[in-house]
């Protein structure tokens, strides 16, 4: 597999000189599926943001297909696509064909070609038909999806996905599961940054776990025991003696 990105001795320095991220260092490949998890304040999102290069590094380095993410952000936002926690922050058309739209129509792309990028964007997050609802209609599930949708328009090869289940029920949290695990099996690289392991574990190729800043784990997904679960703030999906097969929430 061909690497997709590197991060080699990352930090970021805060201006009161607290560091957010502390000398990260992380690989991902073409085709994988990494659960990045850690408590909160672990330094997960901040390091999300660096990979698309909304955050310059005080030291070290984000390289996307070998080149530097601080000078060309642009090139990096074309490979990965970072879909935001708070999926209303990220929806800013008054249809769902419009918001899908934008981010292509940023591109300075056709009027057909940044159409049929949304529609297509739209069908694979399961709301096509739905081109002319307005944002503020839909569930909580089906926002969080359009935010998905929003970010596929732009046809990334990685999509990465900050916490995708906050606030949601059982039936939106196993629809954007749905949607995730498809864009996986059809070729995409995954990020999904969470603490909440039971939901997504299953379907994951690595883990990787940060604590104050750092990576302190980067393997398989049953390379970690409940002792150092519970040392690292987050709760063992295994408890129980779960396999990880069974961890899927899909129905």
């Amino acid at each position: 597999m061909a690497e997709l990105f590197r991060v080699e001795g990352l930090v970021h320095r805060f201006p009161d000189g607290g560091r957010g991220l502390d000398s990260v260092s992380l690989r991902l490949e073409e085709g994988d599926f990494l659960v990045l998890a850690g408590r909160n304040g672990s330094g997960k999102s901040l390091l999300a943001r660096h990979l698309v290069g909304l955050a310059k590094p005080s030291a070290g380095s984000v390289l996307c297909r070998g080149r530097s993410v601080s000078a060309d952000p642009s090139a990096a936002r074309r490979t990965m696509g970072l879909v935001l926690q708070d999926a209303d922050a990220q929806i800013v058309g008054q249809t769902l064909l419009e918001d899908a739209a934008f981010g292509p129509a940023n591109l300075g792309l056709a009027r057909s070609e940044v159409e049929a990028r949304a529609r297509e964007a739209l069908l694979i997050v399961g709301l096509g038909g739905l081109e002319k609802r307005r944002p503020d209609s839909l569930s909580g599930g089906e926002r969080r999806r359009l935010a998905i949708a929003g970010v596929l328009a732009m046809r990334p090869e990685c999509v990465i996905l900050d916490e995708p289940f906050v606030n949601l029920d059982l039936p939106a949290i196993r629809s954007v599961l749905g949607v995730i695990v498809a864009l996986h099996e059809s070729g995409r690289t995954i990020v999904v940054i969470t603490h909440e392991l039971e939901k997504t574990l299953a379907h994951a190729t690595r883990l990787a776990v940060m604590d104050a800043g750092r990576v302190t784990y980067d393997g398989p997904p049953t390379g970690l025991g409940p002792k150092r679960f519970e040392e690292l703030g987050l709760r063992d999906p295994f408890r129980g003696g779960a396999r990880l097969e069974e961890l899927t929430w899909l129905s």
